[in-house]
């Protein structure tokens, strides 16, 4: 059976080992006010916890900035994708920066770090629409407790697969992670499940033209896939079976899978990997494998906050500059990162 399982997506899609949670995220905020916030937004909305589906935009847990200020996190790597938008990124690492409109940030939490993710909305005379996944991938337990790490990947350095497919029009694979039709991605981090290419860890964002067919190859049996179709005006086809924009499919590892765009482009998420194949105990913010050390993860971040916030005091929509273009800072601006054309 190619096809498992089809579901609709709102913000959480439906995935396996070694994913722990994948969420869709598309708001279109409406302009700014002129301090990074949005110029009319608090009528009928919980400030700090405001997830309604059925709105056009969110502000999650930000107060007057949307997005997830200062939070926990251990055992579980982060991948942050934003095709559109920005995001403001800290860490208790002694990271900061800000990043979007293709961008991908990696970071693992290891055996503890704390950051914030807010979306700063730049534009005061237009929206500010802003796209993100954000994907959790286990570690295994042997790297569970290793040191946090984290890196940018720039929109202008990830590398893409170009396919000039047989039936006619354009394939183009951007890879995030994985290897696909000879691209490799630029590198996982040190202790991620994906720096071994024998776990077939890949995430990759394809956009097709209009009226085009291309296959993902076979690889494993006991790999699990999935693709999300979440932009375009027609439905895609995936082996016969039409897809509507905003579903995912769960397809086999080890058969070639045939898709198909219609009359208009469209863009899919991939998401693939062999399992861990390991317990999971998860609560909140934490990924561990026994229950036991849950209880150990809540205890040391209620003792040491994992090395406690250095961004000064506690604010819940700390944000950078609203005139600072994209970067990395690392180390306390010891180490400088910006997109670079190569």
């Amino acid at each position: 059976m190619k096809i498992k399982s089809i579901s609709q997506v709102a913000r959480r899609m439906n995935i396996r080992d070694p994913f722990i949670l994948a969420s869709n995220i598309y708001d279109k905020y409406p302009e700014g006010n002129g301090n990074m916030a949005p110029k009319s937004y608090l009528a009928g909305r919980q400030i700090g916890s405001d997830f309604s589906e059925t709105a056009p935009w969110r502000m999650y847990h930000g107060n007057k900035v949307p997005g997830f200020p200062q939070h926990p996190h251990r055992g579980f790597e982060i991948v942050t994708i934003v095709p559109e938008g920005l995001v403001d990124h800290f860490d208790s690492k002694g990271s900061k920066g800000r990043y979007g409109n293709g961008d991908v940030q990696l970071m693992s939490a290891g055996r503890g770090a704390m950051h914030s993710e807010m979306f700063p909305l730049l534009n005061d005379d237009k929206e500010n629409s802003l796209r993100l996944f954000q994907i959790w991938i286990n570690l295994p337990a042997k790297n569970k407790l290793t040191e946090a790490d984290y890196k940018m990947l720039w929109a202008e350095n990830i590398p893409v697969a170009n396919l000039d497919c047989p039936s006619g029009g354009h394939v183009r694979i951007k890879v995030i992670l994985g290897e696909y039709y000879g691209v490799k991605a630029l590198g996982a981090l040190k202790n991620s499940w994906a720096a071994d290419p024998k776990n077939h860890l890949g995430i990759a964002l394809i956009e097709m033209d209009a009226n085009t067919e291309f296959k993902l190859e076979n690889i494993s049996s006991t790999m699990n896939r999935f693709i999300l179709y979440y932009e375009g005006d027609q439905d895609i086809s995936i082996e016969g079976t039409a897809i509507s924009q905003n579903h995912m499919v769960d397809v086999a590892g080890d058969q070639e899978i045939v898709i198909k765009s219609g009359d208009s482009s469209a863009k899919i998420l991939l998401l693939e990997g062999e399992p861990i194949n390991e317990p999971i105990a998860a609560y909140g913010p934490f990924v561990m494998n026994t229950e036991q050390e849950l209880v150990d993860a809540f205890e040391e971040y209620r003792r040491t906050e994992f090395g406690g916030w250095p961004w000064g005091e506690k604010e819940s929509d700390i944000i950078n500059d609203k005139n600072a273009e994209r970067f990395a800072s690392y180390q306390f601006g010891k180490i400088i990162d910006k997109p670079q054309m190569t």
